[in-house]
């Protein structure tokens, strides 16, 4: 699912998260050789933008981008054409869960601009200005569904972990570079009230690889949401993590991401999964990760030109930290 207005969407010159993401995503999706069928959302109306964000906001928003355009913080900006790219990437994902209902075996790859996962209620930061995974999960509760996100993008979702910190019905977890941009996420935010326990932060140190993400999916991300069974599983897909990233210092490869993906079969069949583009700043390795993970959600097999990074003792001792933390949370 993309469209045209995602690539007018400026965010400033020479800023990483520019228009040629979505090509080297497009690559990707040749790449896997996998049948496609390209699809444009519609924009999201005031209502659905409700769902994650406040009236007020969601109206400065619309004035900066109709006065020419504007800058929300240091890093993040819109262009004069910035809030047709906004409201459709904000309704991808509704209109993507009412195609899949209908299909049997597909995946929604959302490659949107402007990414999503870092946008609060009332504010934009991180390059985000409205949170697109956090809006399809709220339309999927109206539904009646529970929901879990996934967020491997190198940074924390701080935007989503906030929307659901206090929420049974939506279980978030994220596996982040830590200390990293935004400086939220430590091992210890678990959720709170009611929501208690269906947060995992995975932060982890510079320097972690494959292997630790794949003990992490093993041990802990896949029996824990087995467990929960969640109804619908969103992506916050990242390629920073991978090791070729310019903007973080993880050591993920193209194998990995397959890896990761496929995972997420042993929760819900693939028209189930919605995957949002979030970050990724090397376009190689946008373009290869994309053909991996997308052959990993089509169960096909997938042979890596390089080998799993391995990580340092720290980040197996952030890990078993983690699942300390969580077993005590679970009781």
């Amino acid at each position: 699912m993309t469209h045209p207005s995602f690539h007018r969407h400026q965010a400033g010159p020479r800023h990483p998260e520019r228009p040629a993401r979505l090509e080297a995503v497009e690559r990707g999706v040749t790449a896997s050789g996998l049948e496609t069928e390209r699809v444009e959302p519609p924009e999201a109306h005031d209502h659905l933008l409700e769902l994650a964000h406040t009236p007020a906001y969601i109206s400065h928003v619309r004035d900066v981008i109709a006065a020419g355009g504007g800058r929300f913080d240091p890093d993040t900006a819109a262009g004069p054409e910035s809030w047709e790219a906004a409201v459709r990437a904000a309704g991808s994902g509704p209109q993507a869960v009412r195609l899949l209902e209908g299909e049997t075996e597909a995946v929604a790859l959302l490659a949107v601009r402007p990414p999503g996962h870092h946008a609060l209620r009332d504010r934009a930061m991180g390059f985000c200005l409205f949170n697109n995974a956090a809006i399809t999960a709220r339309f999927l509760q109206t539904r009646g569904h529970r929901v879990a996100i996934i967020d491997w993008d190198v940074h924390h979702g701080n935007g989503t972990d906030a929307e659901f910190e206090h929420d049974p019905d939506v279980f978030y977890i994220s596996a982040h570079q830590w200390p990293h941009y935004p400086g939220t996420g430590a091992l210890e935010r678990v959720g709170a009230g009611p929501g208690e326990g269906y947060t995992i932060n995975a932060a982890l140190p510079a320097g972690t690889g494959g292997d630790l993400y794949r003990r992490l999916f093993r041990e802990m991300v896949i029996p824990r949401l087995r467990r929960y069974s969640p109804d619908w599983v969103l992506v916050s897909c990242g390629f920073d993590a991978h090791h070729l990233d310019p903007l973080a210092d993880l050591r993920l490869t193209e194998g990995d991401y397959h890896f990761m993906a496929d995972q997420l079969l042993e929760l819900v069949p693939s028209n189930r999964i919605l995957v949002f583009l979030e970050g990724g700043y090397n376009l190689d390795a946008i373009a290869g990760s994309t053909r991996a993970m997308l052959l990993g959600m089509a169960g096909r097999a997938y042979q890596s030109s390089t080998p799993t990074q391995l990580s340092s003792a720290g980040s197996h001792r952030a890990l078993e930290r983690l699942m300390n933390i969580h077993d005590r949370v679970s009781g």
